[in-house]
């Protein structure tokens, strides 16, 4: 009898468990709201908004960075040098979690002019995390 609560217990304890973890679009979600109600305390140079837009079908998230730099050469070589150098920080400090890059969450980030424009479009996947590991 005793035997048989306590296997009764094990799967109930289980299912429970089971039903306690969360999925990659679950985290994804959930990436993106705290990212978004953090966004306003980011400080780096040139930087004046970002923002994170998740796409749970296509297992992605957007990240964009605003800046108040003119779209112009001298401006587009210090984003090209500068972007890359900020989002392996974020890779460092977990604001890019490596967690949902290994579960195939594919992160788009741009680096905007002040018209919105693109400087540098970077994407962080499996593939291409171990670069900015470096």
């Amino acid at each position: 009898m005793i035997k048989k609560i306590i296997r009764i217990s094990f799967v109930i304890a289980l299912a429970v468990l089971m039903v306690s973890c969360k999925n990659t679009k679950q985290k994804l979600q959930e990436y993106v709201t705290s990212y978004n109600s953090t966004a306003a305390s980011f400080k780096a140079d040139d930087i004046t908004l970002t923002t994170a837009r998740g796409y749970i079908n296509d297992n992605k998230i957007e990240l964009r960075f605003e800046t108040n730099l003119e779209q112009n050469a001298s401006n587009a070589g210090k984003a090209n040098a500068s972007f890359p150098k900020l989002l392996k920080e974020m890779i460092a400090k977990n604001q890019i979690p490596k967690e949902l890059v290994e579960e195939g969450v594919q992160f788009d980030a741009y680096f905007l002019a002040n018209d919105n424009t693109v400087f540098v479009k970077e994407i962080i996947n499996k593939e291409s995390i171990s670069e900015f590991l470096k």
